[in-house]
């Protein structure tokens, strides 16, 4: 009747680790978990298993994405520790005083451990974003603790006070301005933690993050910062010599420069103007011009390459490819490789016969220097390499910036039939697009994200002539499935294991379409009929899977943007090409594409509202209207140095322009502010004199 045997539950697809065979496991976060803590779990898991392994047996991992992670943590640690130390270096310099440097360096350790309190509270990690943030806030942290120390010193030397009383005028002076700069700098990057999706989980932490380091900053600043002036500041004389005595003199006299400069131009108030506006206007076109992106391409330490066949190319014909792919990774990229891991079968296209997938695992960042040796680099030239393999279409392609949106980095363009559009019409429009994106110097490496047509056998069941022959239509299809197709029946025990029984017809009796002949099927008065009396087979073509995208047909068209152009750009050539396709086509964007779609017509707005709050605390603090427009002057620069740089207009650098701005104006305009009072409104032109 049978014959029975133990088999792999599927022979879909096999695995191999740099050519040897090999079974993959692969590991998903639940959500909410930790990856390091669940990397930590499974890999002690995995040492219990390995010293009962058979012999000639070995355990390596193909992809491990906390090795990035780690990486990740600890280059910012160590930004974090050379940032405090160049900071002390910085207040020191212009200090020069041992006790007046102390007092803003003991501000970081307390507002850093105060912040740290707020991540936990809030449930959040010490990751690259939060650790980013904070680097990022160490210059902006001990900016409000000098400001104290420098006007409680000036007091001391000006009127001749003790450290107490010059300490009490001070902090009458400069509190309003330690305040404001707390309400600016939060209605600066408070807007990052109201966006919508996957852009606002990702800047949320590091808004909260950076607020929380401001607030910390000021109350210490009010608070700490005015009790250690009190109890260490010393009367110092001005006059130096040695090292600070040269760096004194040149400090003066480029300010003397700079304030002739500045009074040359107020008396000349028509270019003045003239300037502003020319500023105003490059900042706008440098906004609206400069490239766009949503996170940057970094090295995770590991490429992936995917395989397709021709149609009807067998599963060996696709496990030869992979060992080509092998093969040259092992030896012309040797010293950068680690562990090649192929899967015949499956890409990220679909599976099928004629599908392959690699993953490679590259050597620790350190032991490939050099930019050449980078990631990115490293897929070009495998991209090049291995387009000669006339059997295959090759991409090599780098991991997505978030893992989980998308399957690599680049972009991800759905082209959606619409007005009864069929998708053989759809079809032939996207080969209309693929062919006008080959030409655009802005896009590299554009495909559809499909498996070819490949030759399927369609077996015609004539249901007139089998209820005529007494045939229940189910026991036709039960029977054609379970003999051709294999069936699940039940599960046995199997040296305390749990197994499944899958019933399918012998090989020999489905190996040509003539042998569906050989089947037949019990009717309803017990004879045995052929399906020959009931069904014929013909060879059409036909794709592996239809995708289906909001309900709409779709192909799912997938790339990069070309050296010297921004993902911004890419996506951009990509619509006004697929706008100008003939009528029946709409289209829609998904994975890190949508998040960048969003990110950007959500920024725009939360943009204007940062800037008018923070022009309305600085009119407040000032009591003038016409003051805070001297504080985004210096934006026009920032936004020209980035273009000039061949940088993009990311999420993250959008929201540090204006903090950066506002907090550099703050200062100066207290600082005039103050000076103003002291001179007893003299006027701007004789202060700076």
């Amino acid at each position: 009747m049978a014959r029975v045997e133990l088999g792999g539950e599927s022979y879909d697809m096999t695995t191999r680790l740099n050519g040897h065979p090999a079974a993959g496991v692969g590991v998903m976060l639940a959500p909410g978990a930790n990856a390091l803590a669940t990397a930590t779990l499974v890999k002690n898991k995995v040492e219990e298993y390995r010293h009962s392994m058979p012999e000639g047996y070995e355990v390596a991992y193909a992809l491990d994405s906390t090795d990035f992670i780690k990486i990740s943590v600890e280059d910012v640690v160590i930004t974090l520790i050379e940032a405090i130390a160049l900071v002390v270096v910085v207040m020191y310099l212009f200090l020069q005083n041992i006790r007046a440097t102390l007092i803003p360096a003991l501000a970081v350790p307390v507002v850093l451990l105060g912040t740290f309190g707020v991540l936990a509270l809030c449930g959040y990690t010490i990751n690259t974003l939060t650790l980013f943030a904070m680097v990022l806030a160490i210059g902006l942290l001990v900016d409000d603790a000098i400001v104290v120390v420098e006007n409680v010193e000036r007091i001391m030397h000006d009127e001749g006070l003790p450290a107490r009383e010059a300490t009490e005028k001070s902090m009458k002076e400069i509190s309003g301005a330690l305040v404001a700069i707390a309400l600016v700098l939060s209605a600066v990057f408070l807007p990052m933690a109201f966006f919508a999706g996957s852009t606002g989980v990702i800047y949320r932490q590091f808004s909260i993050t950076i607020i929380a380091a401001m607030t910390f900053s000021v109350v210490v600043a009010l608070t700490l910062t005015p009790a250690l002036c009190g109890m260490l500041l010393r009367p110092t004389s001005p006059h130096r010599k040695g090292f600070f005595g040269g760096f004194n003199r040149f400090y003066a006299a480029t300010e003397r420069q700079y304030r002739h400069k500045v009074v040359s131009t107020l008396r000349r108030p028509l270019i003045m103007v003239s300037l502003y506006a020319a500023m105003g206007v490059v900042l706008f076109v440098m906004f609206t011009r400069l490239p766009g992106s949503f996170l940057p391409t970094e090295d995770q330490g590991s490429i992936m390459l995917q395989a397709t066949l021709p149609a009807g190319a067998t599963a060996s014909r696709t496990e030869a490819v992979n060992q080509q792919i092998v093969d040259w990774f092992l030896t012309e990229e040797k010293q950068n490789i680690d562990v090649v891991f192929t899967i015949n079968g499956f890409n990220f296209s679909g599976a099928a016969q004629n599908a392959g997938m690699a993953f490679i695992k590259l050597k620790n960042w350190d032991q490939r220097p050099g930019s050449e040796n980078s990631a990115e680099a490293i897929a070009g030239r495998a991209t090049y390499a291995l387009a000669s393999i006339r059997d295959a279409q090759i991409f090599a392609l780098t991991p997505p910036s978030v893992p989980g949106l998308g399957q690599n980095n680049g972009f991800t363009y759905e082209l959606l039939a619409s007005g009864g559009t069929t998708r053989e019409q759809l079809g032939n429009l996207r080969d209309q697009l693929l062919q006008s994106a080959a030409q655009s110097p802005e896009l590299l490496g554009v495909r559809a994200n499909i498996l070819p047509q490949t030759p399927q056998l369609q077996v015609d069941i004539d249901t007139s002539k089998a209820v005529a022959l007494g045939l229940q239509l189910d026991d036709v299809t039960d029977t054609l499935t379970s003999a051709w197709g294999g069936a699940y029946i039940n599960d046995f025990i199997d040296r305390g294991r749990v197994k499944r029984v899958y019933v399918q017809g012998d090989g020999q009796y489905r190996s040509s379409p003539s042998d569906l002949d050989k089947w037949y099927i019990r009717n309803s008065e017990g004879t045995m009929t052929p399906f020959s009396a009931f069904a014929s087979t013909r060879w059409t073509m036909g794709p592996e899977s239809l995708n289906r995208y909001n309900g709409s047909a779709s192909y799912e068209i997938q790339g990069q943007n070309a050296e010297g152009f921004s993902s911004g750009d890419a996506m951009n050539t990509i619509e006004r090409l697929a706008n100008e396709l003939p009528a029946g086509t709409t289209g829609a964007w998904s994975g890190l594409s949508l998040q960048e779609k969003q990110a950007g017509g959500q920024s725009t707005t939360l943009y204007a509202i940062s800037i008018l709050v923070v022009f309305l605390c600085l009119a407040a603090l000032y009591e003038s209207w016409s003051v805070p427009f001297s504080v985004p002057v210096s934006g026009a620069a920032r936004r020209a140095g980035y273009r000039a740089g061949g940088g993009t207009a990311r999420i993250k650098q959008r929201y540090l322009l204006p903090g950066g701005v506002a907090d550099h104006g703050r200062t100066h305009l207290q600082k005039r502010d103050t000076d103003h009072r002291i001179c007893g409104g003299c006027g701007f032109v004789g202060e700076v004199r």
